[in-house]
């Protein structure tokens, strides 16, 4: 089973083979029935072979810039793993007790029906993936359905979301096992279901493209992350940026700057803001760049917008600082912007004093940023990964998402790319075309269909410019959210607890 967890990896990217998983959750479900190991032991042990290979590359941040020993960052790393393959254990229990028939009937049980599997334990599944992602603030990376952020089931996120598309691939996993139980019937209707509904799916969707656009350009500084908060390496990447812009300001409407792209605190860079606000003016144009700030004696990491962000009530507006064009982080990313138990951890090693460690949460809740006339939903780095709160900040008004990252921190390994295609999914989901800013990749523009229009390479820097079509219109996603999912999986759940009581 480890084994078998440990290929889902393979189905995002960079690999992007979207058919392990279904095959995979189907190999595991076959197994379930016949090794004599309990479910949640079997499934503890796929998610932990999952785990443990999907998100390897977070102990790189550990070795490289926490100063940790090798060996103390693989048990730590072991623990992380441990922990999130709960989930999968959890489901696998659930599974087992719902499926374990009466004593009176086990001489005669047969194996797990057509409802469990193709029913049942999607449900579970996705109710179990639904916590991981809120439990202790929430991890939830590795979702089944980000498989298909290039799979052909994408479009229906627009409509049930990538939690949806997580039911979708167990059920089809399900239907496998049904094939290989000689009852052949089950898989043949659900893909004919399945490809009905995607090839439809352009045709009553609501997005529609309004006619419009606005020309972007995203600056990747690809600042070392070694030398990203020394004091003296403040001015050269302050320049940098400026440079770099400079020459697109003609020809641009809004310019991307990335997570923390200045690295001081805002009341400590005025005189830097206030130049790059009279630049951006003089240009009719506007900056959105990251950078930390401090209110009321509170750490915050934050998005301003510099320059003409009212395009449409003003020609001009001054810098000011703390002005409520402005977006605080509100899903902080623990060890990174905060220690829990900070008091016991941070004297145990440097890992637990990384720069940018001790950040306050902004409201979940937040306006939407204006940037020369145009609307945008800024998600910060982690929080791209968490739909329903990006999802409550995005209404009808809103014109593009935004995030902005600083992925340095995780090297040459797969983390960036996952946390790209989570940010795609994002878009499919919420109907908008969205904007990527990192400080060495992968800075991107996204359509509203999930397509990476353009990018740029990761570990350079650059300046990615694109004409990005506006859109109008709501998906039932972003009407309804999880909720419709979550409450027929819960459905199905208290189904299969009557079944089991009252034997029907």
């Amino acid at each position: 089973m480890f084994a078998i967890g440990a290929l889902t990896a393979l189905a995002y990217a960079p690999y992007n083979i979207w058919p392990i998983v279904p095959l995979a959750v189907a190999a595991a479900l076959w197994l379930t029935d016949k090794l004599p190991l309990s479910p949640t032991k079997l499934w503890w042990c796929f998610g932990f072979g999952s785990f443990a290979t999907g998100i390897s590359w977070v102990h790189v941040s550990m070795v490289r810039y926490g100063e940790l020993p090798l060996i103390v960052a693989v048990i730590l790393m072991a623990l992380l793993c441990a922990y999130l393959a709960l989930f999968p254990a959890l489901a696998g229990w659930c599974y087992g007790k719902l499926s374990q028939p009466h004593k009176t009937e086990r001489a005669t049980a047969r194996p797990a029906s057509s409802w469990r599997l193709c029913l049942l334990f999607p449900a579970l599944w996705v109710l179990t993936e639904w916590a991981r992602g809120w439990v202790l603030t929430g991890f939830p990376w590795l979702w089944l359905g980000y498989s298909q952020t290039e799979g052909p089931l994408r479009p229906l996120a627009a409509d049930i979301g990538t939690l949806g598309l997580s039911f979708v691939l167990v059920s089809l996993a399900g239907a496998l096992v049904l094939l290989l139980r000689k009852k052949p019937l089950f898989l043949p209707l659900w893909l004919a279901v399945l490809a009905t509904v995607v090839f439809t799916a352009p045709y009553y969707s609501a997005i529609k493209r309004t006619g419009e656009s606005v020309n972007v350009a995203l600056v990747q500084g690809n600042i070392p992350q070694s030398m990203k908060w020394h004091p003296e390496a403040l001015w050269p990447t302050l320049l940098k940026y400026m440079d770099l812009t400079r020459p697109h300001f003609a020809d641009s409407d809004i310019v991307i700057w990335p997570e923390a792209a200045v690295p001081s605190l805002e009341f400590d860079s005025q005189e830097f803001l206030d130049n790059a606000n009279r630049a951006a003016n003089l240009n009719n144009s506007a900056i959105v760049t990251g950078i930390p700030s401090m209110v009321n004696g509170k750490f915050y990491n934050a998005v301003i917008v510099l320059g003409n962000y009212q395009q449409s009530q003003q020609a001009a507006g001054d810098y000011q600082l703390d002005n409520n064009n402005r977006y605080r982080k509100h899903h902080l990313l623990p060890i990174g912007e905060f220690v829990p138990f900070q008091s016991l951890l941070r004297p145990i090693a440097p890992f637990f004093n990384l720069p940018m460690s001790s950040f306050s949460d902004g409201q979940y809740q937040q306006t939407n940023l204006m940037a020369a006339g145009h609307t945008l939903a800024p998600a910060l780095c982690y929080e791209i990964a968490f739909p329903e709160q990006l999802r409550d900040n995005v209404n009808e008004h809103t014109e593009m998402l935004l995030t902005v990252s600083n992925d340095a921190w995780f090297g040459e390994s797969n983390g960036p790319l996952q946390h790209m295609q989570i940010a795609q999914m994002r878009a499919v989901e919420l109907g908008r075309p969205l904007l990527r800013g990192t400080n060495n990749g992968v800075t991107a523009v996204v359509d509203e269909h999930g397509n990476i229009t353009d990018r740029l390479p990761q570990f350079e820097s650059g300046v990615l410019t694109s004409k990005v079509a506006l859109v109008s219109g709501m998906t039932l996603f972003n009407r309804f959210g999880q909720l419709p999912l979550l409450l027929f999986a819960a459905a199905v759940v208290l189904i299969s607890l009557a079944r089991k009581k009252f034997k029907f």
